[in-house]
């Protein structure tokens, strides 16, 4: 094979590649081979059909399944020999081919440009430490006692009121007629809430044990039988209990049917969950104070097909007037994306940073102890999608490349408390959506071009 350099401009290099036809000749033979023993044709028996009966009847077939494999081989081959860092799919241009001759076709390659990376030292930022006042704590745990309400059953004589939990069995009519779903058994309702039809839960307000009450209600407008939709029905309602509800005394025992040791041992988990809201956010905003300087302090040349492909991700959903209209926006915000993408992706290929399997498998074990209940339902998400795991293990190689230029850079650390904190998110996120957007999606760029109880945590 001979590989040759034909033409070099900016990142676009287009090599000039030639594979002998004796090469060729040779993977044909070997396919015929392997072919002899799986064709089966009228007038020979299995394994023993010719060579030359099979390339009379499959020849073209089996010179373009040759040369698609010689194409995918050669350019790997071209590709590395050349030392080259691609950025997207390479061209291929074919000049010469057919049997007999030798395969002559040009690659054309758009390659990663050379990034130099700055020194950090005059890169500043804020890391921010949050204070959640004791306040902010007992109002969410005020909050999980209303979500883990109990009840208990109330005096037969008593009536229903708004709170109370009433459990009735129903026979409902539209128009004279029953409909599918028109009776129902221990249906429990939570006067107040207005789960079940708009207006019903007041109907039922005054109610004892043993009655029966009539209500008139209309069917919602969003009902999935059209013919129903806002039909006037009459519910019979036959009142098995009602139930109040219980106190609650958020205290030791609260805290352990809620899985903690001890109303202590809960505070400090409520604290953490409540610290761990805010911290996304306030993340997001050192981060992107850290994406700014790197892409102002840096010169990087792009490949125009990764400018063109991220366009096309950005805009697929949108009309062909909403992309022509936003066109500009949106190569800058394309431009800016990939800009990003390879910076960060130098800063960790430089400093050898990686993810292994482990890490990985560690953060979604810590995800399954995170959601209490449902732990089976994530491990089966992972395993089921692995561009789940894939995104993951993208996120956690962003943290790696972030903690590594915070401890390179001037970081002050800031405290606040959770008022204090919102003003500042809410600040953040006024000037433009995009910030957001770009901070998000750096790393998954860098990818492509790569080729309810509480626990503790």
């Amino acid at each position: 094979m001979k590989i040759e350099i034909k033409s070099k401009k900016g990142l676009r290099t287009i090599l000039s590649v030639i594979v002998d036809k004796k090469n060729i000749q040779i993977k044909m033979n070997e396919r015929l081979e392997e072919l002899q023993k799986e064709v089966a044709l009228k007038g020979f028996r299995p394994g023993k059909v010719p060579p030359s009966v099979i390339k009379s009847q499959f020849g073209k077939s089996i010179y373009g399944e040759v040369v698609d494999k010689i194409l995918r081989e050669t350019t790997t081959k071209a590709i590395n020999e050349k030392k080259l860092k691609i950025a997207g799919q390479p061209k291929i241009d074919l000049k010469q081919f057919g049997e007999g001759k030798d395969l002559n076709y040009e690659l054309q390659i758009d390659c990663l440009p050379i990034v130099t990376l700055k020194n950090f030292d005059k890169f500043k930022a804020t890391s921010f430490k949050l204070k959640i006042e004791a306040k902010i704590i007992q109002e969410k745990l005020e909050e999980i006692s209303k979500q883990n309400k109990q009840f208990e059953e109330k005096n037969d004589n008593e009536k229903a009121v708004i709170g109370d939990q009433v459990i009735f069995d129903y026979s409902a009519t539209a128009d004279g007629n029953k409909f599918e779903g028109s009776e129902g058994k221990g249906i429990q309702l939570e006067l107040g809430k207005d789960l079940f039809l708009k207006g019903f839960d007041d109907q039922l307000v005054g109610v004892k044990k043993g009655d029966t009450k009539i209500l008139d209600t209309k069917l919602p407008a969003n009902h999935p039988k059209k013919n129903l939709a806002n039909k006037q029905t009459i519910f019979e309602c036959k009142i098995q209990n009602i139930k109040k509800p219980k106190e609650i005394k958020i205290d030791d025992d609260f805290a352990k049917s809620m899985g903690a040791k001890d109303i202590k041992d809960l505070k400090s988990l409520v604290e953490k969950q409540i610290a761990s809201q805010y911290s996304q956010a306030l993340n997001a905003i050192t981060k992107r104070e850290i994406f700014d300087q790197l892409e102002k302090n840096h010169q990087v040349d792009l490949p125009q097909n990764l400018i063109d492909q991220e366009i096309s991700i950005m805009t697929q959903s949108l009309k062909p007037e909403e992309k022509e209209k936003h066109k500009l926006k949106n190569e800058k915000l394309a431009k800016s994306r990939i800009k990003l993408g390879l910076l960060l992706n130098e800063i960790g290929e430089k400093n050898n940073l990686k993810v292994s399997e482990a890490e990985v498998k560690a953060e979604i074990q810590k995800q399954i102890k995170g959601m209490p209940g449902q732990e089976k339902m994530v491990l089966e998400y992972y395993q089921k999608n692995p561009s789940a795991s894939q995104s993951l293990k993208g996120s956690l190689y962003e943290e790696k490349i972030i903690d590594l230029i915070k401890s390179k850079i001037n970081l002050s650390l800031r405290e606040i408390n959770t008022k204090e904190a919102e003003k500042i998110i809410t600040e953040f996120n006024k000037p433009n959506i995009e910030i957001d957007k770009k901070l998000k999606t750096a790393l998954s760029t860098k990818n492509k071009i790569k080729t309810k109880k509480i626990s503790k945590k």
